[in-house]
């Protein structure tokens, strides 16, 4: 989805130093969630057979959900490597056969029929929320309307420096551009954006209503603009400069301007919001403190996108890391948050949802979405639900 969740987005502002954004976002790890050292996916992890899902108290409308975001899921699951190790793509294909046809009114007996449930590691989850935010905005630049929100940048581009020798030119070339003179060098940063660098290329898709909606939507990757007709715009990431993410909540901590003492704004993202608009030229100051900048591009569909390239769905789709989890794989999440139990599929991830258990759960949009999403700090148990006879495989390895 290219997008944090509340919590998530929160939490690096007060406590990250570097960002690749959403779909390589990075997310909060939970306290006691680090993999163990070493451990580089869930086939090093361990995996224990779980119950059998028959035992488990799915509702039969949280089986349909899960089975029609399953069957989404599918093309993902059959094409592509398990960056877990815990299966191969053909292990799916029966459920995902079945599951083209398979009515949604019998999803219990649908998991039950082709899947096992499975513990990796210790299986203690810990689980937050992400939603989609949504900024007032207008398609047109008007009164009111006058902060740009940029499309990808077509010079933009990866390359090696000219100083970076062959001997070292490993992994993907850095982001940047080329100077006047043909020198590559880095992208604009943000304080540079916003004095104007990338003005009158007709790059905007889009204008909005205030620099500080904006802002935090960028670290959140991706949401809706309100548009002043009623309609909605939706948007999605499509780049990031290259420049380094600073934390500006962990400033602000550093500094004594947020934390619970006398005069202090709440170390929230309300109180962080509160204390740039009290004070905007500080804020404005601390803002451009970080250079990265997201770019981002119309989406059309239905719904936000994950990073499987599937719609992700309210109370449905759940962030993981795909070294512990199978993209596309259902989850079972029993946790001390009432609201987050039950079926869930992988369908999304963050640079900072890291091991084994970490989940992060998405709740759509409006309101109800982000106050959920906000006070969504769970700790429980998950299952993951793998094609039968996978458990057996794996452990006679």
């Amino acid at each position: 989805m290219r997008r944090w969740g509340f919590l998530a987005a929160l939490a690096a502002l007060l406590t990250s130093c570097t960002i690749v954004p959403r779909g390589e976002a990075p997310r909060p790890a939970g306290p006691g969630v680090v993999p163990p050292s070493g451990v580089a996916s869930a086939a090093f992890a361990g995996v224990a057979a779980g119950p059998d899902i028959a035992a488990l108290p799915i509702a039969e409308s949280d089986a349909g959900t899960a089975l029609a975001a399953f069957l989404e899921s599918c093309p993902r699951l059959l094409g592509h490597p398990d960056a877990s190790g815990l299966t191969y793509p053909e292990d799916w294909r029966p459920a995902c056969d079945a599951a083209r046809t398979w009515p949604y009114n019998r999803g219990r007996e649908f998991f039950a029929r082709f899947f096992e449930t499975a513990r990796v590691g210790d299986g203690a989850a810990f689980a937050t929320g992400y939603f989609e935010p949504e900024i007032r905005g207008s398609r047109t630049r008007r009164p009111g309307y006058e902060v740009p929100v940029y499309g990808l940048p077509p010079d933009l581009v990866r390359a090696w420096p000219k100083d970076v020798p062959e001997s070292e030119r490993t992994g993907r070339p850095p982001l940047g551009r080329y100077d006047a003179a043909g020198n590559f060098v880095l992208y604009y940063d943000r304080a540079q954006i916003e004095a104007g660098a990338l003005a009158g290329r007709g790059l905007e898709i889009a204008w909005a209503a205030d620099p500080v909606e904006l802002f935090f939507l960028q670290i959140q990757g991706s949401g809706r603009v309100a548009l002043p007709d009623g309609g909605v715009m939706r948007i999605g990431y499509a780049g990031q400069n290259g420049r380094e993410y600073v934390g500006i909540g962990r400033i602000m901590r550093e500094r004594g301007l947020i934390g619970d003492g006398p005069g202090q704004y709440p170390g929230s993202m309300q109180g962080i919001m509160a204390y740039i608009r009290e004070n905007p030229e500080e804020g404005r100051a601390l803002m451009q403190l970080n250079k990265s900048w997201v770019f981002f591009r119309e989406l059309t569909g239905d719904g936000p996108l994950g990073s499987i390239g599937v719609p992700v769905r309210r109370e449905s789709s759940v962030a993981v890391d795909p070294a512990f989890v199978p993209y596309g794989a259902p989850v079972w999440l029993e946790v001390d948050r009432p609201e987050a139990n039950g079926l869930w599929v992988a369908q999304d991830t963050g640079g900072a949802i890291k091991g084994p258990n970490r989940f992060d759960t998405f709740w759509g949009a409006g309101a109800d979405a982000r106050t959920i999403a906000g006070g969504m700090s769970a700790h429980g148990r998950a299952l993951i639900l793998l094609p039968r006879g996978t458990v057996a495989r794996l452990n006679r390895r």
